[in-house]
């Protein structure tokens, strides 16, 4: 136990000093652009830990036009990347990771009105401790005001890595509950149940049991949809009755989760808690957003935007830090 109080204080005498070597002051803003040297581009392809870089011609058009890449530098490793963020320069809010990406051609610089933040990888695991984040999006947002001020709107759009994993194990452990508690009862009367939650709602139920077909025999609400979302070959994204039946549910228990699911007062999901942290809010959650294999593992294919508003952050971020609490928009509380 000595050892271990020992340790505890060498790693807070470490991110201590750390935090104050890598200052804002310290570090050095970079724009990474297709001229920067062959060596500093792999290493962005390299450490891209949120939307896979798949080839050259992916990572010139996030560095062309319409894109922007910064990242912070420290002059002991100049050419190391600390942390980078990769920004989209568009007329609206992207609902879609598909647009950002894929889309062509990006619309003329001078059009843009908001400032899109899709993607920041941290490359050095022994910082995960310090908040390079949120300095690098302040920066980035104070420099793309100057450079551009017909730039208004500064949002994210956004990874929700805990979902599913939040989702599968509720569904799980409250069909099991139910079945154990009193598997004879009617989903109506195991309301009365100590530690039963059908988190479904009546209507909801019914919509997953008519559009399951065999699957639903003999079955409840959550456990058709724990047998549809649980196969990682995510069958369901093929069939507009099983989409149709999924949207009400999924997207309100993913407000709940962003909003009301907490761990020490903070949001329980990590990409949540980052943002609101740094003095975001939640602006939208976007049905099929990510479509890839990943995206729907995390989430669903749900993605979120945060809205970050000069204005408020360092207000929000002190409300956050202080209560826990979370600023959301109309849009998105009105799901639950």
């Amino acid at each position: 136990e000595g050892n271990i109080a020992s340790l505890r204080a060498l790693d807070s005498y470490l991110k201590e000093k750390l935090t104050t070597w890598l200052s804002p002051a310290a570090l050095e803003l970079h724009q990474i652009t297709w001229d920067d040297p062959a060596s500093l581009l792999e290493k962005i392809v390299f450490y891209e830990a949120v939307h896979p870089i798949s080839n050259l011609i992916d990572l010139k058009r996030r560095l062309g036009v319409g894109r922007r890449c910064f990242g912070y530098f420290h002059s002991a490793i100049p050419r190391e990347p600390l942390i980078f963020i990769e920004v989209a320069l568009l007329k609206n809010i992207a609902e879609t990771i598909q647009e950002v990406l894929w889309d062509n051609p990006p619309i003329a610089e001078s059009e843009a009105t908001c400032a899109l933040f899709y993607s920041i990888s941290s490359t050095q695991p022994g910082l995960a401790g310090i908040n390079l984040g949120k300095f690098l999006i302040k920066r980035v947002i104070t420099l793309v005001k100057i450079d551009m001020p017909h730039i208004s709107v500064f949002a994210t759009l956004s990874p929700i890595p805990g979902f599913m994993q939040w989702l599968l194990s509720k569904l799980a452990s409250q069909s099991k509950l139910a079945k154990a508690e009193d598997i004879s009862r009617s989903p109506a009367d195991r309301s009365g149940l100590t530690f039963y939650e059908n988190i479904l709602e009546p209507e909801e139920e019914r919509a997953l049991i008519d559009s399951s077909g065999d699957l639903a025999s003999g079955k409840s609400g959550m456990e058709i949809m724990l047998s549809l979302l649980t196969p990682t070959t995510h069958e369901w994204t093929n069939s507009d009755k099983l989409l149709s039946a999924l949207k009400p549910p999924l997207m309100r228990l993913c407000a709940r989760y962003l909003l009301q699911e907490k761990k020490r007062g903070k949001a329980l999901d990590s990409v949540a808690n980052f943002h609101l942290q740094n003095g975001a809010m939640v602006q939208r959650i976007n049905w099929m957003a990510d479509q890839s294999e990943k995206g729907l593992n995390q989430s669903a294919g749900i993605m979120v935007n945060y809205v970050y508003r000069p204005e408020n952050i360092e207000e929000y971020a002190q409300l956050y830090f202080s209560k826990g609490h979370i600023h959301s928009s109309y849009d998105v509380k009105r799901y639950i």
